[in-house]
């Protein structure tokens, strides 16, 4: 290429060296007018251009853009993003049977199976927090083939292990999500397939109706095409053991817990239905069973102007993790050490209803009610729980929230024991 600019540039000076000596003997032919020598001259330059031109296409090849060849590819776009949120929350909380015990997770948000039963006298608590704000970042790729590739993590300071409500409040954070994404295929932790995100309502609270709606984060491999997904996701049993006692979490499990989901979108919202198949496994101090369970659950969303309703209604036997935060277990031992699933139903209703275009507010009622074999599990297992839940929220610029709520729940033993929880929660709430 070099050799190529060199020989141009060395021509080009010699042209223009003989057409600077060849004017004064141009200028001296008899007969000539000063057109025809401007000609004459033209005529010499172009056909040195040419010549030049022509050593220039020998040395680097075609310069026409029409002569070129088309690229092959597309540039790859790839984007990243930060997000998350952060949330203040001061929750006054009422037991009407009893206070809970110093550290309890049910200080951090509502869980059904929290609520004492059977106590003497009330306990009062005040609770101030923000371990439920989070952080997230992804990647979105899209390659020059049109293949789509993304990555996502995320976590919060819920539930963790470390810090304490003494001097610093220095909670560990804890995953909530790391998934990747290519095309229709999800990989990684992320929600079950089994639960419906975008039903939840617009609480305070971090999940609100918990002991009627399906939840949970684990590891799987899901397919998406259109309406349907299906995925293979992380087994897990937890049990009762027979007569009653803590919950054994067998930790074993040799067939991923299978499901399936449809979603039909309406001109108002959606429905959607879920359905779940799974193979319970024990294998503990000599004993051993396996047992099938399955699960289905339907729910939507629909729209009413800026209003909305959304519920769920979710029926299984042997799904205790699945629903109502594993109030109930997957299933019991009986005599012979051989499993038995349990049966139970969850669900729940909520409105939300704007006020005005800054101020909302959604009205909550859920329940769940287990079918307990009380020959197998004892008596002192959960029957029913219920709650109410109201809010009034404000939110004076997009992702600033601050409102107030409060719930009532109560819950039964098979004994017959009941206890209660009034709380009041206050929050601020600011997404990035």
């Amino acid at each position: 290429m070099t050799r190529g600019i060199t020989r141009l540039t060395a021509a080009a000076l010699a042209a223009w060296l003989v057409l600077a000596a060849g004017g004064p003997a141009l200028a001296q032919e008899s007969g000539q007018t000063d057109i025809e020598r401007l000609e004459a001259r033209v005529a010499k330059l172009e056909a040195l251009v040419r010549q030049l031109v022509g050593v220039r296409e020998t040395e680097a090849g075609p310069t026409s853009l029409s002569e070129r060849e088309p690229s092959v590819e597309t540039p790859a776009k790839t984007q990243y993003g930060f997000g998350g949120y952060v949330k203040a929350d001061a929750m006054f909380s009422d037991y009407g049977a009893g206070d809970l015990a110093p550290g309890s997770a049910g200080t951090q948000f509502y869980i059904p199976a929290t609520i004492p039963v059977g106590g003497e006298g009330e306990g009062y608590d005040a609770d101030f927090q923000a371990r439920e704000s989070r952080i997230n970042f992804r990647a979105d790729h899209e390659t020059a083939g049109g293949d789509q590739l993304s990555a996502y993590i995320e976590m919060d300071f819920f539930l963790s292990p470390g810090g304490d409500e003494r001097i610093s409040n220095s909670y560990n954070p804890r995953l909530r999500h790391a998934f990747v994404k290519y095309n229709n295929w999800t990989f990684g932790q992320t929600w079950t397939t089994f639960q419906d995100v975008g039903a939840l309502p617009d609480q305070l609270d971090f999940i609100g109706p918990s002991e009627g709606t399906t939840f949970g984060r684990q590891d799987l491999i899901r397919y998406t095409q259109g309406a349907w997904e299906f995925a293979a996701e992380n087994p897990e049993t937890t049990i009762t053991p027979f007569g009653g006692g803590a919950r054994i979490v067998s930790d074993d499990g040799a067939v991923p817990d299978l499901v399936a989901r449809y979603t039909r979108n309406l001109d108002d919202g959606y429905v959607k239905a879920a359905a779940l198949v799974r193979r319970l496994d024990y294998d503990i101090g000599g004993q051993s069973d396996t047992q099938t369970a399955y699960g289905l659950s339907l729910s939507g969303k629909h729209r009413f102007g800026q209003d909305d309703i959304r519920w769920m209604a979710t029926w299984g036997s042997g799904t205790g993790r699945y629903l109502g935060l594993n109030t109930a277990n997957d299933a019991v031992l009986d005599a012979d050490g051989s499993l038995e699933t349990i049966d139970q139903f969850g669900g729940f209703v909520a409105y939300r209803h704007f006020w005005r275009p800054k101020w909302r507010s959604s009205f909550t009622l859920s329940y769940l009610a287990i079918d307990n074999d009380t020959a197998l599990t004892g008596t002192g297992v959960t029957k029913d729980v219920y709650s109410i839940h109201a809010n009034l929220l404000y939110e004076p610029l997009p992702k600033l929230v601050i409102g107030g709520e409060i719930m009532y729940a109560e819950r039964e033993i098979e004994s017959g024991l009941d206890g209660d929880l009034t709380r009041f929660l206050f929050s601020t709430k600011y997404g990035f």
